[in-house]
């Protein structure tokens, strides 16, 4: 339980429901033991038993309600029906007392099971918004750290595993204790010798369960992590079935599948086993507490006569009864068990802290107006610096490129920037403000980036064209379509702008996909662009196209430019030269062939009748 604490305040918002569900299994727990015990003057009637009052008694209000004076009521009542009706209309009688008692229990349960539904669902929902939240407010260092499969496990299987026993625990407290105790109150009412024996089963029972859950929670968490890192092998599977096949390697991930399916199997089967026990074991115990009580009780009905026949069977049918919360609250704690394990998996991402945070009084940028200044930016992802005393100032309006060899810290000076991740040393300033002094979103308004991999969703085209644009219009869309270069192909499609894209923009080519997301890029109409490595991965005749839509794109914006091809970079009016985190070179396209040095031998190195490069 001490994991689920922390889910309490999902509670807060449904206390109405909560209030109506615990009155409800209040009376459901009353009235359980109520229809057990109406069966005794249907047994009294049945057998002829029960003392015989033929003088109505006396009621002197409620003070004076008690055992006594109830069954004196009953058997008043059985006596003087029975007298002038028969016993068969007495019979009658106490069946519609017994159909009553029944129904209202059962009334009273559906009713409990209708607003904890309403509870746990409202949880559920709050508790995916939460962590949906969340993950999408940390930082970008956090996920390359963990696994897809395994977050999207912990954010579905996880917290649906949370509800089950949120709703466990909640019946568990709310209902089984309260059945527990009018039962054992009825049978005290009956007979309390006959009680002590069930009060000594009771804690024995409860030890034997308590230790098959000792390894639960353990168990369960493996089970987790093994089903994570199983949703993990599906999407990247999925996402590289065309690699898969060219290199024939499904035997090989179907063997590793296989391996861990099996694990997750063998675990689900030890831990199957150890739950699917709890239940028997109880039952055993309680049948051979009753063979005991049939051995006591038959002595006090047989031999002391103390006890009449059909309240010792309405006695062992509270003792059965009582067997159905003692079975409830033992698979409940070992569903607890496993909601634990999966509550700190879900903590996991409640709990995360993120570096990049916005602080206290944090500035908002209201649009660009001067420059953005690199100052002795040193930078690490883990152990080696990626950059090293960079510096560099970026003038509005004006076009800066940023080549050389893979791996020099051109996309990450694009990621600092943007505050994907801050600076290890040095400042990143943005008009004079330190960025780690703004607010982060206002940061990112000023800017749109156009990456190498153009990422698109599952949406139509118009809704990836307006991502992050409230109520865009139609013309505004198409505008910006038009500008990216996009327009033509689009309106050859059947749907036009409502066309779907796909997973990823599978139904898209290459060249279609990146204009589609220059468009967006326009449509945000930021004052600063960053392009990174935006026609890398296209062909000749789709970069032509593309390079003449990012023209259009930049005209009139301030502009970052990272590039493996240099023919998309001759016209910026600063190009600079990065080897190992430093600036080598830097300077205009012509300047920089004069030099004959690293870019004029990267010029060198691509074709110049592909790039279009005249030296």
């Amino acid at each position: 339980m001490k994991n689920l604490r922390h889910f309490i305040k999902y509670l807060t918002p449904y206390k109405f429901n909560f209030a109506l569900s615990v009155v409800f299994n209040f009376l459901y727990s009353l009235f359980s033991a109520l229809s057990m015990l109406s069966l005794m003057p249907v047994m009294n009637v049945l057998f002829k038993e029960g003392e015989k009052v033929y003088e109505k008694p006396n009621f002197d209000g409620f003070s004076s309600l008690n055992k006594e004076t109830l069954e004196a009521f009953m058997n008043y009542f059985i006596t003087s029906n029975t007298q002038d009706k028969g016993a068969f209309s007495t019979l009658i009688w106490m069946m519609i007392f017994m159909i009553i008692a029944f129904f209202l229990k059962n009334l009273f349960a559906y009713m409990s099971m209708v607003y904890m539904t309403y509870l746990n669902n409202g949880v559920l929902k709050d508790l995916r918004n939460d962590v949906y939240n969340k993950v999408t407010s940390l930082h970008v260092s956090f996920f390359s750290g963990e696994r897809k499969g395994d977050l999207i496990s912990r954010m579905t299987a996880d917290i649906t595993t949370i509800k089950s026993s949120f709703m466990n625990a909640i019946m568990m407290i709310g209902r089984e204790p309260l059945t527990l105790l009018f039962t054992l109150g009825a049978m005290l009412w009956i007979s309390w010798k006959l009680t002590i024996f069930v009060l000594v089963f009771l804690p024995v029972a409860g030890f034997l369960i308590s230790r098959l859950g000792r390894t639960i929670k353990n168990i369960s968490g493996d089970i987790f992590a093994l089903e994570g890192n199983l949703l993990s092998r599906i999407e990247e599977t999925l996402g590289g079935i065309k690699i898969i096949k060219n290199f024939t390697a499904e035997a090989f991930f179907k063997n590793k599948f296989k391996a861990q399916s099996e694990e997750i199997n063998h675990m689900n089967n030890v831990i199957g086993a150890r739950m699917a026990m709890a239940g028997p074991l109880s039952e055993f115990l309680g049948v051979f507490t009753i063979s005991i009580l049939f051995v006591y009780g038959g002595t006090l009905v047989l031999l002391e006569e103390t006890l009449t026949g059909g309240a010792f069977i309405t006695y062992m049918g509270l003792a059965y009864q009582i067997l159905t919360p003692a079975k409830a609250m033992a698979k409940a704690s070992h569903a607890i068990q496993g909601g634990n394990a999966a509550s700190e998996r879900v903590r996991f991402i409640l709990d995360a802290v993120n570096p990049l945070k916005d602080s206290e009084g944090a500035k908002v940028i209201q649009g660009f107006e001067k420059e953005i200044r690199f100052e002795n930016v040193s930078f690490k992802y883990e152990n080696e610096y990626v950059l090293k005393d960079f510096s560099l100032t970026v003038p509005k309006g004006k076009t800066v490129a940023l080549v050389g060899e893979s791996g020099s810290g051109k996309s990450t000076l694009a990621n600092l920037v943007t505050r994907f991740y801050d600076v290890n040393e040095g400042n990143i300033f943005f008009d004079g403000m330190d960025i780690r002094t703004v607010r982060t979103e206002s940061l990112r308004n000023q800017m749109g980036i156009v990456a190498q991999d153009s990422i698109l969703f599952n949406d139509t085209i118009a809704n990836n064209i307006s991502l992050g644009v409230d109520n865009a219009s139609e013309e505004a869309i198409v505008n910006a379509a038009k500008i990216a270069n996009a327009h033509n192909f689009i309106t050859e499609f059947e749907r036009g702008y409502q066309t779907n894209v796909g997973d990823g923009g599978s139904s898209l080519s290459g060249g279609q996909r990146q204009r589609v997301a220059i468009a967006r890029a326009v449509l945000k109409n930021p004052p600063i662009m960053i392009l990174d490595e935006a026609t890398s991965a296209l062909d000749t005749e789709s970069e032509k196209v593309v390079q003449d839509a990012l023209e259009n794109m930049m005209v009139n914006k301030t502009s970052i430019v990272i590039a493996h091809r240099l023919s998309t970079v001759k016209n910026a009016d600063l190009i600079i030269v990065m080897k190992k985190g430093r600036i080598l070179e830097q300077g205009t396209h012509q300047e920089l062939i004069a030099m004959g040095g690293m870019y004029s031998k990267l010029v060198s190195l691509q074709s110049l009748e592909v790039l279009g490069i005249e030296e």
